[in-house]
């Protein structure tokens, strides 16, 4: 099915949902397959309609299909099995059990046996793993939160669980425009035509007299109604280019000044709009068939259209079909008011007012406040503690205008007026109350550097958001001396400077339709201006209702326009804007009066609206102008809160009377933080996966259809400088970058970290008491729970870490002696070696992502081991040729990627024993395997160091590419090439005995390399960090380096004297090193004397050395430091 056929089954479904067609469009759903309805699902769930939730399913899924759909269907048929126990119905749990059940047997008989053993229970909960079973309606419950996380996380789910955002009634809407179309096309139309079906296209008959008027001004079927969005054009002229977004804000701005905005139509201009222009204007009479346009519209628009055909059509009059405005349509989210967060989780002391608070676009629980006293903090929202504080501090006071100077000498203080992320948060940006604006950069946990100093405006700098202006991040500010600027985020360069405004600007919000981009800006006269990135002056001059001063915000998915604001004589105004015509569409009520301060609001999931108002946080549906409800967040609040939601709306934070913050969730934002607190997250790991390519620009997350500074949290009325300046600004310097004095310092003694000592870091040996050899591989389980070692006599090593008092989490620590695991039975998991020598062979091994199976070989058939049991469950594919590494596909467990020692990739499925394809491209054994799930792509390398990339849809080679191997090193015949993603799933991490290079899939450019000194001898093995920020190498003479991964710059040396005994008789080196899932500074090494070391750093350092400076955070030093040759070239 094309497409356009899939989309326009949406439109059906959409239409079908307003005509209250219910059974018919989870039917059309269902066999469709292209919309999975959560709602509908855990309705059917709920009341235990089962034959209807399996049936519902099976047009998404098959039971077989993977582990998640297995798991699916499981828990299903297991919760109808128990209900008949718990009703006494015998005969019905059989039947559930042989028909329902059984399936299941031959994938797990022991669970199935189990499961049978219930029925000869008088109660199953004398089961110990039931007898927390309550009652049906909470067991379904828990079944439900079960469920919606399988299936958010099963592939042949994905794209499907969200419908597509459409307007209201979009079916009907094109109808319409069809109709206009066919109207127009007529030799002859009428003014009223007579339209009674759709089944044929429309044609006037013959007219009797004179041409008749265009629909323009006599509409086909009367007036659109205003719900449905389709302005008339008879303010217009004939067949005027339809505005859209800006567009009509801009068409028709009056000469004179409005009473309000709400009395008429404000008029912001098309995008796509004819002349934008500051005047009014007339339509063309004297030549019909010109499309209206003047000499400075041509930027905008570059073609001409025949008469009477406008790019959007959907303004025209003609309406066949009445257009509904329903609650709840199917193109939106449905949410209800138990969505909204209301339970009060944490109370965050600030010590000081809090002026501004904004979430971390990407981790969530990571809330950034700035407050009156100029102070900037970071708050890791789980383990409540502050990682990360900056105080009010000019960095370079010396390159400052002769005001500002002033200001400062008479008081160096600033209050913050503003606090925001950039949209992958690298970045955030803080606007002082004098002239400054500072951009820093974040890497995580405590790393925060400053990138840009930047004395934006003269007087206070009222506002700030960040923008994709031609695809390149801008910061947008506006201040007391009634400009709006815009600046590169990455270079501090002056972009744009907006004046038109005369009153102190108050707020901006930069937003884009389709590739139109603009901002809008707020003044404290209640003025709203729209701007293009051009020099062309305003495209609006209007009232905000009530001449409020007013902050504008869209809703998330950026296609509605909301502002909130208060006046001078404390009335408060919450509206929606119609972007089309410029006007209020709707008004809410609830807002109370008040005597000093402004209004705060923010939106969230595309349904609701909040202000923090009267001592309370009140909160309307969108959709409706009376205020839905309101919490006072068990006391404690300010007269006007300020309030932020975090990015998916299942956390609000909340200012406090007492300087504090409140963190209120519903109940996924409670479980989100209850299960980071459980994870004892490091906050070393928050940066996004968008810093590693380049710390400051824009990465992983940075594009121009971001939707940024669109939706505006907390905001408060600026503080003024205190000394007043007289407008002078002959020192206003544009832009400084600057770095404080204190990282000046720093790079100038900035050098290598050398661990020597035991002393200088922690280190634990793990016990053994089973034969001693050399460690081939090496591995921690995705719980972070124990180690898993297999050794060159194809024996694995398991070593679990007990929960106890001192390791409350269980998991893999130097603080605590882990214990060597083996079942009661006393098996060992020992690979299959047939007639090879184990020592020549090439052992591999991979676990399964519940870490219940691993997959291993050494020379011999590859074995499928229970990680409880140690049993065998499998053998097969007996060489030749053996396997020499192995991976899971990323999205099914019964998928390997089988590397083979005759330089093919075997593609096998495990549950049908078949080898599925192969793959040919090397010349030599196999040695690396890895999958980008996002990608969907293979990337494996040989011992003839190349690299190739499978498309994992049709398996066909996308790419290859050999090793750049340095001049004057010489690299062994057979050398094994290692490859693994970086966590964005895009940069690639090579690994050879020469080098460490940096890939980007799936065109394998090669970004960086890192050739190591000669002295250390080759690279034994390296991997990156669970955050990807750094990586581990190991060497031949047996020290670590730990380097910045996004630079590639050696930051720290651990000598072997730091963990190994002093032995001058024997030469001991890793042979493999192993990152901990989730503590970013913890690894294992597997040394050649069959040893296996934990390192951590230690505890008052928190981490592996100090990245080397870098300058004004854009990119690595150019200054070699302490480094030596071991630095990052291309």
């Amino acid at each position: 099915m094309t497409s356009l056929s899939r989309e326009l089954v949406f439109l059906i479904l959409q239409f079908l949902d307003e005509e209250k067609f219910k059974e018919t469009v989870h039917k059309l759903e269902q066999e469709s397959g292209f919309f999975f309805n959560m709602r509908y699902f855990e309705d059917m769930v709920t009341s235990g309609e089962w034959e209807e939730v399996e049936k519902y399913l099976s047009g998404f899924t098959k039971v077989d299909d993977n582990r998640y759909s297995m798991k699916i269907f499981f828990e299903i048929r297991k919760q109808k099995y128990l209900e008949a126990l718990d009703k006494r119905d015998r005969a019905k749990a059989v039947e559930i059990l042989v028909k329902d059940l059984k399936a299941f047997a031959a994938f797990n008989e022991e669970l199935f046996k189990e499961i049978t053993q219930l029925l000869t229970l008088e109660n199953f909960r004398d089961n110990e793993q039931l007898s927390k079973y309550g009652d049906t309606k909470s067991a379904r419950s828990i079944m439900l939160a079960e469920l919606k996380k399988l299936i958010e996380a099963n592939p042949l789910f994905r794209d499907k669980l969200q419908f597509p955002t459409l307007k209201n009634s979009r079916l009907r809407t094109l109808i319409n425009q069809s109709l206009n179309w066919q109207h127009q096309l007529c030799k002859n139309p009428r003014p009223n035509p007579d339209i009674k079906t759709l089944f044929v296209d429309h044609s006037c008959g013959q007219p009797n007299g004179a041409r008749a008027p265009s629909p323009v001004t006599n509409p086909l079927m009367g007036a659109v109604p205003k719900p449905g969005g389709f302005p008339p054009l008879s303010a217009h002229g004939p067949f005027q280019p339809a505005p859209t977004a800006l567009a009509g804000w801009m068409a028709n701005p009056s000469p004179v000044p409005h009473p309000s905005a709400s009395a008429g139509p404000i008029g912001l201009a098309a995008a796509n709009n004819a002349a934008i222009l500051k005047r009014p204007r007339t339509p063309p009479t004297n030549n019909p068939a010109m499309d209206y346009q003047t000499a400075d519209s041509e930027h905008v628009l570059k073609r001409s259209r025949p008469f009477g055909i406008s790019e959007e059509a959907n303004n025209l009059a003609v309406n066949l079909l009445p257009v509904p405005y329903p609650n709840q349509s199917h193109g939106q989210s449905s949410y209800s008011s138990d969505d909204l967060p209301r339970s009060v989780v944490m109370t965050l002391n600030l010590g000081s007012v809090v002026k501004s608070m904004d979430f971390h676009p990407v981790q969530q629980i990571l809330l950034l406040v700035g407050t009156n006293m100029g102070d900037v903090m970071v708050y890791e929202l789980p383990s409540h503690e502050r990682i990360a504080v900056r105080n009010f501090k000019v960095w370079e006071l010396g390159a400052c205008s002769m005001p500002l100077q002033a200001s400062l000498a008479n008081d160096y203080s600033a209050s913050v007026n503003r606090v925001m992320w950039s949209p992958d948060g690298t970045l955030f940006g803080v606007a002082y109350s004098k002239h400054i604006v500072h951009i820093y950069a974040y890497q995580g946990g405590d790393d925060l550097r400053n990138h840009l100093e930047i004395e934006a405006h003269v007087g206070s700098v009222n506002d700030l958001a960040f923008s994709y202006p031609n695809k390149q991040l801008c910061v947008v500010t506006c201040g007391e001396d009634r400009v709006i600027k815009v600046w590169d985020a990455v270079t501090g360069a002056k972009q744009y400077i907006f004046e038109g405004h005369e009153a102190p600007v108050y707020s901006v919000c930069p937003h884009h339709k389709e590739n139109i981009q603009f901002i809008f800006s707020t003044a404290t006269d209640g003025k709203i201006k729209a701007w293009l990135y051009d020099n062309m002056g305003s495209r609006v001059d209007y009232d905000a209702p009530g001449h409020s001063s007013t902050t504008m915000a869209y809703s998330a998915d950026g296609t509605r326009l909301f502002s909130c604001g208060t006046n001078k004589e404390g009335d408060s105004y919450l509206v929606e804007w119609n972007e089309s015509e410029g006007a209020v569409k709707r008004t809410y009520h609830g807002l109370g009066k008040r005597s000093v301060g402004i209004v705060q609001f923010d939106t969230t999931k595309n349904r609701f609206l909040a202000a923090g108002d009267e001592f309370m946080v009140k909160f309307w549906d969108m959709d409706n102008v009376n205020l839905l409800t309101s919490l006072d967040a068990d006391g404690g609040l300010p007269a006007s809160p300020c309030i932020r939601f975090n990015k998916e709306g299942i956390l609000l934070a909340v200012s406090t009377n007492d300087n504090g913050v409140k963190i209120l969730g519903n109940s996924d934002g409670i479980r989100l933080l209850r299960t980071m607190e459980n994870r004892t997250f490091d906050a070393s790991r928050v940066a996004s996966a968008a810093a590693v390519k380049q710390p400051l620009a824009i990465g992983a997350f940075g594009s121009a259809n971001i939707s940024v500074g669109t939706s505006i949290g907390d905001r408060t009325t600026p503080v003024a400088a205190m000394v007043g300046l007289n407008n002078d600004s002959r020192g206003l310097v544009d832009v400084k970058p600057r770095i404080a004095d204190e990282s000046l310092d720093k790079s100038r003694i900035w050098k290598l970290t050398e661990i020597n000592e035991p002393s200088q870091c922690r280190s634990l040996k793990l016990p053994d008491n089973l034969t001693a050899m050399r460690v081939s591989r090496l591995i921690y389980t995705n719980s972070g729970l124990a180690i898993l070692a297999l050794a060159s006599n194809a024996v694995h090593k398991l070593w679990k870490w007990q929960r106890n008092d001192r390791n409350v989490a269980g998991k893999a620590t130097t603080s605590v002696v882990p214990q060597l695991w083996q079942p009661t039975s006393g098996i060992l998991m020992t690979n299959d070696i047939s007639d090879t020598n184990p020592e020549e062979a090439v052992p591999c091994f991979a676990l399964s992502k519940n870490d219940s199976y691993v997959m291993s070989a050494s020379g011999g058939k590859i074995s499928l081991f229970n990680m409880m049991t140690f049993k065998t469950m499998t053998t097969f594919m007996p060489p030749p040729p053996a396997a020499t590494f192995l991976a899971f596909h990323p999205q099914d467990n019964n998928i390997i990627a089988i590397g083979m020692e005759d330089s093919t990739i075997q593609i096998y499925n495990v549950r049908v024993d078949e080898v599925k394809t192969k793959l040919k491209g090397h010349q030599k054994r196999i040695t690396g395997l890895a999958f980008s799930h996002s990608l969907n792509v293979l990337v494996s390398s040989g011992a003839d160091s190349q690299l190739c990339v499978w498309n994992t849809d049709g398996w066909e080679k996308q790419a290859s590419k050999f090793l750049q191997i340095p001049a004057g090193r010489t690299a062994a015949p057979a050398a094994d090439t290692r490859v693994q993603f970086h966590q964005d799933q895009i940069h690639l991490l090579a690994v050879h005995e020469t080098q460490i290079a940096i890939y980007e899939a799936p065109k394998l450019e090669c970004l960086k390399q890192w050739f190591p000194r000669e002295a250390t001898g080759p690279i034994t093995h390296a991997t990156y960090s669970c955050d990807s920020q750094s990586i581990y190498v190991s060497f031949e003479d047996g020290s670590v380096g730990v380097l910045t991964a996004s630079t590639l710059r050696l930051r720290c040396r651990i000598n072997p004297t730091a963990y190994l005994p002093p032995n001058p008789s024997l030469r001991v080196y890793p042979l493999v090193i192993a990152a901990h899932p989730s503590e970013a500074n913890q690894f294992a090494l597997g040394l050649t004397d069959g040893g296996v070391h934990v390192l951590e750093p230690l505890e008052l350092e928190g981490k592996w050395g100090t990245s080397p400076p870098t300058e004004n955070g854009a990119g690595p030093s150019t200054a070699a430091g302490a480094a030596g040759s071991e630095q990052p070239q291309r």
